[in-house]
C-alpha cells in the first residue's frame, strides 16, 4: 500500500474504534461485562493500530514530500471551522492516551470503582477523538479535496 491509501485506512480504523466504543457503552449499560470488556479491548487494539498507521503516514510524508500533513486551503471560508475541529481533535488525542491507559489498567486490575470514575471522562473524549478523526478525513479527502 502506498502512503496515499493510509488516510482512508486511518479513517476506517477511527470509525471502527467508535463502533466498538459505542457497543461497549451499550453492553456495560445492559450489565454485560464480558461483551463490554471485549468491545473496549477491541477499541484499544483498533486505536493502537490507528496510531501506528498514523505515525507511519506522517513520517512517510515528511520523508517523501518534506511536510508531514495535508494543509486545508479551500474553501477558505470553511478553514476556521476545519482548524477548530483539528485543534480540538489533536489536543484531545494527546490527552486521551494516558486516560485510556489508566482506564484499561484499572479494569485489568479489577479496580472497577476507580475504573468507572475515570471511564466517565475517558469514554466521551475517546469517542470524540474517534469520530472527529473520521470527520477530518472526510473534510480533507472527500468533501473539500485538498491537493
Amino acid at each position: 500500500m502506498s502512503l496515499s491509501g493510509l488516510p482512508a485506512v486511518n479513517a476506517c480504523l477511527n470509525g471502527l474504534s467508535a463502533i466498538f466504543l459505542t457497543a461497549g457503552y451499550v453492553f456495560i449499560r445492559r450489565g454485560n461485562r464480558i461483551a463490554h470488556r471485549n468491545c473496549m479491548i477491541s477499541a484499544f487494539v483498533t486505536s493502537t493500530i490507528f496510531l501506528i498507521c498514523y505515525l507511519t503516514y506522517h513520517i512517510g510524508m515528511r520523508i517523501s514530500y518534506g511536510k508531514a500533513h495535508t494543509e486545508f486551503h479551500d474553501p477558505e471560508w470553511f478553514r476556521p471551522v476545519y482548524l477548530t475541529i483539528l485543534f480540538t481533535h489533536l489536543t484531545l488525542a494527546v490527552v486521551i492516551v494516558p486516560l485510556v491507559l489508566m482506564t484499561l489498567n484499572r479494569a485489568l486490575k479489577r479496580r472497577f470503582e476507580l475504573h468507572k470514575k475515570v471511564a466517565r471522562w475517558t469514554w466521551p473524549l475517546w469517542m470524540y477523538v474517534s469520530v472527529t478523526g473520521v470527520v477530518i478525513y472526510l473534510l480533507l479527502y472527500q468533501i473539500f479535496r485538498q491537493h
